[in-house]
């Protein structure tokens, strides 16, 4: 990866590219617009929303970050982190959505970035946050794009979720660490000459597993879990477990994922190959 602008040039070209300002929050009024905002993406239950008003209220001030993108018409993105134990210069990305009607502009990634230079600013090192392995495009942005790696399989972590997104599969997810003094820019594409399958797509959209022996393995997920949640329950469920069994036990026996192929591949080196 090569850093061709630092954090904050790179943060500002990003929300131009994007079409949007990027700021930091604190007014009761923009903090209402992110739960709204939020709602709206996640279609949560009223009782159950994915932050209130108050709680951001508190994080902010206490110093942490909640930033939102706004175009033309108002708030389009909004993003969300706590600081992480003093020692560690960490802080967890705990939630980020950008409005539908929004999608394709580059606006997450300009969120993201923006995040990174503010961290910075303050002596943060790392940025952590955890994400559904079913969903393939964000491995593709978040490993690919930003450089983020998975360290820790957590499975059913956030237990039930009743919203649109999570429907009503287990909440297993991946734990990235962002490593902010690495440079920056996109990975290329990964070299999968001799690679072995270890979760494979099936003729009828089912995994597979196949037994594997070698150093690099690949493991399939869906190419749209959200839409195969509302078509086909359990073909979804099937995936989760899948690679739950795969890609967990591969994560927790010491093997390192490396990067995310476009076209729906984990790539993994094993420790004990």
């Amino acid at each position: 990866m090569s850093d061709l602008l630092s954090p904050t040039p790179a943060a500002d070209a990003a929300a131009r590219a994007a079409g949007v300002e990027i700021r930091v929050l604190t007014e009761l009024a923009e903090l209402h617009d992110v739960c709204r905002l939020f709602d709206s993406i996640w279609r949560s239950d009223p009782a159950d929303p994915p932050v209130t008003r108050d709680l951001l209220r508190a994080m902010t001030k206490a110093g942490n970050y909640v930033a939102g993108a706004f175009d033309a018409g108002g708030m389009v993105g909004a993003c969300i982190a706590f600081f992480g134990p003093p020692g560690r210069r960490e802080m967890h990305s705990h939630i980020a959505g950008v409005g539908r009607a929004a999608h394709g502009r580059g606006i997450g990634y300009a969120l993201k970035l923006h995040q990174r230079a503010w961290a910075l600013d303050l002596g943060v090192h790392t940025i952590s946050w955890t994400f559904d392995p079913l969903v393939s495009r964000n491995a593709y942005f978040n490993m690919v794009k930003l450089g983020g790696r998975p360290v820790q399989y957590l499975p059913h972590f956030y237990g039930a979720m009743t919203d649109g997104i999570n429907g009503a599969d287990d909440t297993d997810r991946l734990l990235m660490r962002w490593d902010l003094t690495a440079p920056h820019g996109p990975l290329p594409a990964p070299d999968l000459t001799g690679a072995a399958v270890a979760l494979d797509r099936g003729p009828d959209g089912d995994p597979v597993p196949r037994p594997v022996t070698g150093r690099t393995v690949l493991v399939a997920v869906p190419s749209d879990i959200e839409s195969l949640r509302r078509t086909d329950v359990a073909c979804a469920r099937r995936w989760r477990v899948a690679v739950r069994e795969v890609l967990g036990s591969l994560i927790d026996g010491g093997a390192r994922v490396t990067g995310f192929d476009r076209a729906g591949w984990y790539v993994v080196e094993r420790a004990d190959a």
